[in-house]
């Protein structure tokens, strides 16, 4: 079983007025994703560990939870389920995030300095919390995935800005059916369709709390939330930035519902009274462009390349020391996903944008 760690607080919170419909992995059959890489990865490596919160490494000390992870989950979703993934890899972030980097920077060696304490004091269960806490992706890390995506010959988009942002631009141009990430802000960035959870026996792992909950893919329709509310997509932002987001901190006090109804009175931040206006953050207005205007690659190729199985077999068995029968388990899934790709033909299999 493979959990999905909510781990740290990505992105705006949005729940409390979330208008979702909760899906089985068959309503999802045949449906092409852009998927949120980093995150996608990051799930991974913060649960993929060992008893005591240790990564799962090589013999020569690199890191493989998250390409175990890549592997394992994302052959069985498209050959199980048919479903078409392009992993999308964020690229350098907006100047405006730099104090939400800072602050899990923070978080994280706080984190790893009480898990060498549980560690210490042989407390087994809090040092797993800890470990994952203090998770950290590598551009090594990336890297590799990178490598492993190209062998599988999975499609996968370099962007400039925001993976989220880049996911929702595609599934925009109807490129794919909807991106998929843990996080709302895809939904602010503009997507159609988000598709959360994107999981076969996923659990979310609260380190808080030290337990674990199932979990199941939801499916957000931008449309139906913003009708169900009565807003625009413009007042989405507003709210989100009342609220706070990476790149803004929010008004202390103010929680998605009470946003919510200030913006449904009085239209925009700007006509809010003093009290709120006051206290809102002075770069809003550049907050609202990063999420209206993103920087995104207008030209990506979404077509799946061949299978090089001789490359895959040395770099995940000789140099990342996988099992070998492990590894010819995936390939074979693999096989069956080219296969199926051939019968159905490229243009049915694939999105493609010149």
């Amino acid at each position: 079983m493979i959990l999905v760690g909510v781990v740290r607080a990505l992105g705006v919170n949005l729940t409390p007025i979330i208008v979702k419909r909760v899906l089985t992995l068959k309503d999802l059959r045949g449906k092409s994703l852009a998927v949120d890489a980093n995150n996608y990865l990051y799930q991974f490596l913060s649960v993929i560990r060992s008893r005591d919160g240790r990564p799962l490494t090589d013999s020569r000390g690199n890191t493989t939870s998250h390409l175990a992870g890549l592997m394992f989950r994302s052959t069985r979703l498209m050959r199980d389920f048919d479903m078409n993934l392009t992993f999308v890899f964020d690229g350098q972030p907006p100047k405006l995030k730099e104090q939400e980097i800072k602050r899990r920077r923070r978080q994280r060696k706080k984190a790893l300095e009480e898990w060498q304490e549980a560690l210490k004091a042989r407390d087994f269960t809090k040092a797993f919390s800890k470990a994952i806490i203090s998770s950290r992706l590598t551009q090594d890390m990336i890297d590799d995935a990178k490598k492993l995506l190209l062998l599988f010959g999975i499609p996968f988009v370099q962007a400039p800005g925001e993976a989220e942002a880049q996911a929702s631009y595609m599934a925009m141009q109807g490129d794919v059916w909807a991106a998929s990430t843990k996080d709302y802000d895809s939904i602010l960035f503009g997507t159609p369709r988000l598709v959360r959870f994107l999981t076969i026996y996923g659990q979310e792992y609260l380190p808080s709390k030290g337990i674990a909950r199932p979990l199941r893919p939801e499916l957000i329709t931008l449309s139906e939330f913003l009708s169900h509310h009565q807003i625009s997509q413009n007042q989405l932002v507003d709210i989100a930035i009342l609220v706070g987001t990476d790149f803004n901190e929010g008004i202390k006090g103010v929680g998605p519902k009470t946003a919510l109804k200030l913006i449904k009175e009085f239209e925009k931040l700007e006509n809010l009274p003093s009290k709120f206006l006051s206290r809102i953050s002075p770069n809003f207005e550049r907050v609202r462009e990063i999420y209206l205007h993103p920087e995104v690659a207008v030209q990506y190729n979404l077509n799946y390349g061949p299978l090089r199985e001789e490359e895959i077999f040395r770099f995940l068995c000789d140099q990342r020391d996988f099992a070998r029968k492990r590894v010819e388990m995936v390939v074979q899934r693999l096989r069956e996903i080219h296969a199926l790709g051939r019968q159905q033909g490229l243009d049915n299999w694939v999105a493609k944008r010149p």
